[in-house]
């Protein structure tokens, strides 16, 4: 069941991988890693479809959610590389009508460590297609903030991809997803797609989700919302207060008329999200992230200067984060840093020293690694439960590391 390359020094990952595929833990998954600009695992295998009929391919696609925030974030340092725009300005500066009903001082620094206390829609997530770009981002410029902009981290869990995609928008002209494939995707041949066109669909595989009802979530720790606040340390205080606080559920509010299968219609594979719908191969975020690991130049091609890398992976925001339950997530400009999240089960991707880039709900996972010259993909078509949601990456990235 499983195809594709392994260096020897890495069998041991193609051991994990094998295991979580061939005991149907996932139904269809890819594995990738880039070491100092070498791909040194490339391996694919269960199928694309629930049925298991339809075998997983080496350019199998797949959305892979929150994944897609950390190619955004790339966007975003591009442009400020390129002098189009500055973190510590204003976003009103660049989006006139965003400065209003309590949001004029907030900062696109906010927008990308998740600060601008726009982490949902007030009046409910706009209903229509996903493709109508205007209908969403113009519902959140006229709204008033959810939490004063700057003061507290909560996790942007959709709005991000509406808020730095129309930043994007205003200073360069261009939609995120056509930025993306015209600066980077196109020219350092990266199969990467924000909004993908109907020709990609044949090799796209099925995203089998669960239903994940929000007041119902079973976390591990739901019994200290019964516990005093001044018997419990700092950190388990921030949890409770995220778990009573609601900040979660309007991060994740769905539309009554989405069923589980939303992800796999055609709207929704060509709309643009560029916090949640990019679809990609794992050798291709590998690809992206082992490029930005090693210089930020491939081919004579460069994405920026390897200082705006440095940079946009300095924790600009460290929790506790009023969404996540109280976790003390770093984020940088856009990338996800070292996670807070309890060490329970595998609720939390496993993110540590250098290591940045960002996970996504369904269990994918991609980062870079400057230090250790690392690109790392792996993606997958199987949502789990909350407590074996990242459990195929956190056993890879461990032994992954433990070989270094």
């Amino acid at each position: 069941m499983i195809n594709g390359y392994c260096d020897p020094r890495f069998l041991s990952l193609k051991e994990i991988f094998n295991h979580a595929v061939e005991s149907q833990f996932e139904v269809g998954a890819s594995l990738a890693v880039e070491h100092e600009g070498n791909l040194v695992v490339n391996l694919w295998g269960g199928h694309q479809d629930a049925l298991r009929t339809s075998p997983w391919q080496e350019d199998t696609l797949v959305n892979v959610w929150s994944v897609t925030k950390g190619v955004t974030a790339t966007c975003i340092a591009k442009l400020i590389n390129d002098g189009l725009l500055d973190p510590d300005a204003k976003v009103s500066n660049y989006w006139p009508e965003y400065g209003c009903n309590g949001k004029e001082n907030t900062k696109v620094s906010d927008f990308l460590c998740h600060r601008a206390g726009m982490f949902g829609f007030q009046e409910g997530v706009p209903e229509g297609s996903w493709q109508d770009w205007k209908k969403f981002t113009e519902r959140l410029e006229s709204q008033a903030p959810i939490r004063e902009p700057g003061t507290s981290q909560g996790y942007h869990a959709m709005t991000y991809g509406w808020l730095t995609g129309e930043l994007i928008r205003r200073v360069d002209g261009r939609s995120a997803g056509q930025y993306f494939k015209e600066e980077i995707a196109t020219p350092l041949n990266i199969d990467f797609h924000i909004g993908l066109q109907e020709s990609d669909f044949e090799r796209c595989a099925d995203m089998l989700m669960i239903e994940m009802d929000p007041d119902n979530i079973k976390l591990p720790g739901n019994f200290m919302r019964h516990i005093p606040d001044f018997l419990l340390p700092k950190k388990l205080k921030n949890f409770k207060s995220a778990l009573t606080g609601g900040d979660f559920h309007i991060a994740f509010q769905s539309r009554p008329g989405d069923g589980v299968d939303y992800p796999n219609l055609p709207d929704w594979r060509m709309a643009e999200i560029p916090s949640a719908n990019g679809h990609g191969s794992a050798k291709s975020l590998a690809k992206l992230y082992g490029i930005l690991s090693n210089g930020c130049e491939r081919d004579g091609i460069s994405i920026m200067h390897p200082d705006i890398l440095e940079r946009s992976i300095t924790p600009y925001s460290s929790g506790p984060d009023t969404v996540l339950f109280g976790a003390d997530i770093k984020f940088g400009l856009g990338y996800e840093l070292e996670k807070g999240v309890s060490g329970i089960g595998n609720l939390s991707p496993v993110f540590k020293n250098k290591m940045f880039g960002h996970a996504g709900v369904g269990g994918a996972v991609a980062f870079g690694d400057p230090e250790k010259k690392l690109g790392y993909g792996f993606v997958c078509n199987q949502q789990h439960q909350t407590r074996g949601l990242y459990q195929t990456h956190n056993q890879l990235v461990e032994k992954l590391y433990s070989i270094f």
